[in-house]
């Protein structure tokens, strides 16, 4: 990412605390959080809902994130078909569904999503599922409004 650089084209998200609000939800819930949840497995989940929210900065910073953490660059890039895919684990296939459902926020038989991944991961660990989903949808939406714009570095 060193040689890309993010322009807001639309407002200075700095000119309210949300910002800040924001900016303490990502030291809980962000990539560099400590959780009970698996790195790998919250890595995914973030960077599907920036797929999900076709976030640039998102999608650039969480790839980015997801290499940083080892993660196969198969399961990156498959991504955005896990559900056709092999490569993901019961419990990695459980939370990118909860991801889904909660991210969709409409999707009907949510339960049953939850009870699935309810299977694989104790009450906390949906707990910071969810909390990872709804800090995730707050940055996506904030660099949209913001218009968070990629460029590569000049010069």
């Amino acid at each position: 990412m060193a040689d890309i650089v993010f322009e807001n084209t639309r407002f200075n998200p700095d000119l309210t605390p949300f910002h800040e609000l924001a900016k303490a939800m990502a030291k809980a819930f962000g990539y560099t959080a400590e959780l009970e949840l698996d790195a790998e497995l919250a890595q995914l989940v973030r960077l599907r809902v920036a797929q999900n929210n076709n976030c640039s900065y998102c999608l650039i910073l969480h790839t980015q994130a997801a290499r940083d953490h080892g993660i196969a660059l198969a399961k990156i890039d498959g991504l955005g078909s896990w559900w056709e895919s092999n490569l993901y684990s019961g419990a990695e296939r459980a939370a990118l569904d909860y991801c889904d459902a909660l991210n969709e926020g409409s999707r009907t038989g949510f339960q049953a999503v939850h009870d699935a991944a309810r299977a694989q991961f104790s009450e906390r660990g949906i707990a910071e599922l969810a909390a990872i989903v709804i800090n995730m949808n707050v940055w996506t939406r904030l660099k949209l409004a913001q218009g968070a714009t990629p460029s590569f570095k000049q010069g």
